[in-house]
Order: C-alpha cells, then structure tokens, then sequence
C-alpha cells in the first residue's frame, strides 16, 4: 500500500503581541501514527490548526507527496484528506440531532433536480457501516444529548473517516476517557494505521504515547525542536526538551499544620449519579477523591458548589448546617470551584485576561456608585500574572488566545484573587503540560499552607498520592473507602476505585 507523504516546512505565524509558530518543519506518513507534543504555548495544537485550514494567516508551505498544496479554509484541508477532532468534542456536534445525522453531516442533503431530498436510508445505512468498523456499539439513531463523553468522541472520529482520510489528527483524546475507553480507543488508531491513515497525537499523557505512536516531534516556544523514533528516546528525555532543562521534584513537599474539621457532608446525593457521600475536609489539609472517569467525582464537586438541581443531605461549614442551591450561595460561604472543563465553566474564553481575574469578585474593585476601579482591577492581574507565572502579552490579551496550562492558571487565579476558604479542583491538570502541572502543584500546596481546605478530584492517581494528605475512594457514585496516603500506593487505589477491597 503506498505511502502518502505530508510536510510542513518553515510555518510562521504571528496573532497580536505573539509569534505562536516560528519557521515550524513537520513531516510525517500514513500508516504511522506520530506524536506531537510540547509545553502548554509551544505552538503545537497552532501548527494542526494551520494544517486543517483553521489559521489562514501563516507562511510557510506544506506539500502533500512532495507536491506543493495550499490549506487556507477546512475545505480545503478535507478535500485533501486532512482531518481534525479537537478537544472540545461538545462543540462539534449538535445534541439534538442523531449519531447517524452527526456523523453524515457533511452529506445529509443531495441534489435530485430541483429538489433538496434527504437520504435517510443511506444515512443510518452508512453511519452503521462505519460504527462496524470502528467496533463502536452505538445506535446510529440516538440523539448524540444520549451519549458520553467517550461515545461522543467516537462520533466525532466516525465523521472523520466517514470521508476519504489521510491523515487523522487527534488533539489530547484520552482526557476524558476511562483506562478502558483508552484501549478501545488505542485499537481504533491501530486499525487505521493498518488501513493506511496516518494518525497524529496531541496529548500531554507522555507515557501513553509510548504505547501507541512511531514517532515524536517535540516543539518549544513556537519552535520545532526534535524529531525522533519513540523507541529511541526515554520519557525523561522527552520531558528535557519539551521544557528545554530537567525536571525538578514534581510535587513541593507538604509543611502540613493540618486544623479542625471545616467542611463536613453527610448523606449527600444527587438523586442521580452520587448517593450518601459522606467526607471531611480541616483546615490546611488537601483531601484527595480519587476514582475513574464516571465514578461522580465531577458531580460530587457540582452538587457542594450548588450546581447540581438537587441535592438531598447535610452541608456543615464550621461546625453550622448550610444550605447550597446555587453557586452565589457557594461563594458567600467561601466555596471556590476550578471545573474539570475549563473553556466551558472555568473561564470567561472570549473576555481579558484582566476580567477573568476579577470575575469572582468584582465588589472588591467597585468605587462609589458602584463604578468599576479598572486602575485596581489592572493592577491586581498584572501582580497576578506574575506571582502566577501566567504567560500573556498583558493582561488584556484575550484568554481564547492563551495555552491550556495559561488558562487553567487563571481558572485558579480568580478564586485566588476572592480569597475563598474552601478550594474544590476537579481534574485541575487535564490537558495541562508537565512544567503547568508542577505550578498547579504549588500553588495547591501554598493554599493548604495559608490555613485553606482543599478538595482535589482526580482520576490521576499517582496525582493523588503525589498532593494528598488523606484520601477518599469512589466507585459508581458512592465513597467506598477512605485511606491516609501513608496506608496506600497506586495499586491500592486503583484496586478500590474498580470496585475491589
């Protein structure tokens, strides 16, 4: 079968105040599966949006079998078999529409004549097709509002191949996903390599890249760094230049002074996906919740912050009974919440770096008759920026225009800037590089040290045991265990969070 060759040579492109690629070379084939990897704003995930026609501004050229081809709109990557599924898999489909519709969208309509008639025989008939050959066991007439996080991933993958593809890119795929979605998701990438389609990994899982690419290119600061053979190089080495130097310890060491029980819940259950939680948080302790993707970790973290619709059970804040039926209440009481999706919840993605920072808590920046003081608002995000390390031409750079790790920076930073008591963090490092990671790290620790309770959800385990002074277990919505991270290790964990004892 022969092979299809794809380059990039000398990608440049500039957005206000930033050069995000700097002359980027990039090549790769079919039938392999390459990884593309780098720190959160090294340009990578910039580089794949030139390549599927979403950035139309770059120079540079790319050639396709060593013929010179022009990218500048997504047709224009698609007609050449150039595909793309992004993280943010909610913004790619339409809820209320089928599987089937959701994967055929591109030919859901036809021409007969004059007519517009639409195929439906032939929708269902090949959305069925290509589910089979994916090994994906989903109904081609559910509504994707039906499906998973997983399930509509796969979809998305679906629509990908649903059209000649050459070359697949997927960007960070397995956040979201199980151990076992993961596998099942491994094998799809394996089947389409044998089917001759290049599949290229954005993620920041370094060790699973190890189990499914070929290759490596590394990128750092809009610059493309190395190129290798995965089997050649080591995971270290991979981290040294993805940060260009080694890593320090990734976990700061914890000057525990752990206080009295602040939080405590008793019986809490969303009448849905979590049932008689019950935990304890004192004051300067880090309480981990571990367990896979689906065991209501995420909905455990809502139903506190007053996010869920209903909730039954007790709140006690200090030793009082509290009621939380939304997240203003939450805040009043001194909640703070970093959700698991940022760009969705976290985040104000299309406002300043400088009112995201003061978003949860304007009153603090208000004058009299209640006018905005922009002088302190600006003052306190530029001190801000720099205690947090945030990488941003000034603090009125639009966040969408921002790295992950930069973004998940300010997720955090808001509810520094509110001075909250009770910091909840679900799954704070997904999508985050390792040099991001060890600054979440830190700035987690540091609150611990200032006397604030801290809740940190996570299916990473070995994040867990790195953070934690105690930590709770979930399995299918209930805690099933409750351990001193002295008392256990990963193996532990992973058993309990799979139901063992």
């Amino acid at each position: 079968m022969a092979k299809n060759k794809l380059s990039m040579t000398d990608i440049t492109i500039e957005f206000p105040g930033v050069k995000a690629l700097d002359q980027v070379n990039f090549e790769t084939e079919t039938g392999v599966s390459h990884a593309l990897i780098g720190a959160n704003g090294a340009g990578k995930s910039t580089l794949m949006k030139v390549l599927c026609g979403a950035h139309d501004h770059y120079t540079g050229e790319i050639y396709l079998n060593g013929e010179k081809v022009s990218i500048r709109s997504p047709k224009d990557a698609q007609d050449l078999g150039i595909q793309i599924v992004y993280q943010e898999v909610d913004t790619a489909l339409i809820p209320y529409l089928s599987v089937a519709e959701n994967i055929m969208l591109n030919e859901t309509v036809s021409d007969m004549g004059k007519k517009q008639v639409v195929k439906w025989k032939h929708i269902y008939s090949r959305a069925q097709e290509i589910l089979t050959s994916m090994n994906v066991h989903v109904s081609p007439r559910k509504l994707v509002s039906e499906l998973s996080l997983s399930e509509k991933q796969m979809v998305l993958i679906a629509r990908a191949i649903s059209k000649e593809c050459k070359f697949l890119i997927l960007d960070e795929p397995t956040a979201p996903l199980s151990l076992t979605e993961t596998d099942e998701l491994f094998q799809i990438v394996n089947d389409l390599k044998s089917r001759n389609v290049g599949v290229i990994f954005i993620s920041h899982r370094i060790p699973e890249l190890f189990e499914i690419c070929d290759e490596i290119t590394i990128m750092r600061n809009g610059k493309f760094i190395i190129k290798e053979d995965i089997q050649q190089t080591t995971i270290n080495r991979v981290i040294e230049h993805m940060l260009g130097q080694k890593l320090d310890e990734q976990f700061p060491p914890r000057h525990a002074n752990i206080g009295e029980v602040v939080l405590e819940t008793m019986s809490l259950s969303d009448r849905e996906k979590i049932f008689e939680i019950g935990i304890n948080v004192k004051k300067g302790e880090i309480v981990g919740l571990a367990g896979l993707v689906g065991a209501g970790k995420t909905e455990f973290c809502k139903a506190l912050f007053g996010v869920a619709k209903k909730v039954d059970g007790d709140i006690v804040l200090s030793g009082k009974k509290v009621k939380i039926r939304t997240p203003y209440d939450a805040v009043k009481l001194g909640f703070a919440l970093v959700p698991e999706e940022r760009r969705k919840e976290g985040i104000l993605v299309h406002e300043t770096v400088v009112t995201n920072f003061s978003a949860a808590s304007l009153n603090n920046f208000l004058k009299v008759f209640s006018f905005l003081d922009f002088k302190s608002e600006a003052k306190k995000a530029r001190e801000m920026i720099q205690s947090l390390g945030v990488k941003t031409p000034s603090e009125r750079t639009i966040v969408e225009n921002l790295s992950g790790g930069n973004q998940q920076k300010i997720a955090i930073g808001k509810w520094l800037v509110a001075d909250a008591e009770v910091y909840i963090f679900d799954e704070p490092t997904k999508g985050v590089d390792v040099g991001a990671k060890r600054d979440i790290f830190n700035l987690i620790t540091a609150l611990a040290e200032r006397g604030k309770s801290v809740i940190y959800a996570s299916s990473e385990l070995s994040e867990i045991m790195g953070i934690s002074d105690r930590i709770y277990v979930m399995f299918d919505g209930r805690i099933v265990n409750e351990v001193m991270k002295e008392e256990t290790d990963e193996e532990k964990l992973l058993l309990y969070s799979t139901g063992g004892n």
